[in-house]
């Protein structure tokens, strides 16, 4: 009867992991690193005056390192789908961030640091992945931390910040309700 249990245990796991793999068979899968991100030399109050310009909604910054599984989880699972940079592509204009990394960079105040201590001290960066949604003014207004569990999930963040529902509830309710709304509830 253990053995059973542990068999259907084991089998539910597996059906988890593979859930997403399974649902994207149909998608077109691209480099992240060239269809999700933008290039920057690291100036960012240069980069909010670009945003403001193409009428982008704000900036996503993705605060990763390189060891990081759940970073590349991310590239590999979420942020390599068409769908996904077709619509933050859309609205934000977005940069990575080592949070190892020495490389200067001006922040959103015009301030020139590291990008670790821009990650560390500025934005309390402790774990990655790290998504901080600004606004065209360089306010931060949304901040996720951690893999989501699958490109719907990432979308939903997406639409979270957008539609301005970060004003009214965490993302925490948020992704419950549209979770309940996919399953007819």
């Amino acid at each position: 009867m253990l053995k059973l249990y542990w068999l259907r245990s084991l089998s539910f796991a597996i059906a988890l992991l593979l859930a997403p793999a399974l649902s994207s068979a149909n998608e077109q899968l691209r480099d992240p690193g060239e269809y999700f991100f933008d290039q920057t030399f690291g100036d960012f109050q240069e980069e909010l005056q670009l945003a403001r310009d193409q009428g982008k909604s704000g900036i996503l910054l993705f605060f990763e390192m390189d060891e990081c599984p759940f970073c590349h989880r991310m590239k590999e699972m979420v942020l390599n789908r068409t769908s996904v940079q077709d619509y933050y592509k859309e609205h934000f204009l977005i940069f990575p961030v080592d949070i190892e990394g020495d490389i200067k960079i001006r922040s959103f105040d015009g301030r020139e640091m590291a990008m670790k201590d821009f990650a560390f001290e500025e934005y309390r960066v402790r774990a990655t992945p790290v998504f901080v949604f600004f606004d065209l003014e360089g306010k931060p207004v949304a901040r996720y931390t951690g893999a989501t569990r699958d490109a719907r999930e990432f979308m939903w963040l997406g639409e979270y910040v957008i539609e301005g529902v970060y004003e009214e509830m965490p993302f925490t309710r948020y992704k419950r309700e549209r979770r309940s709304e996919a399953r007819g509830g």
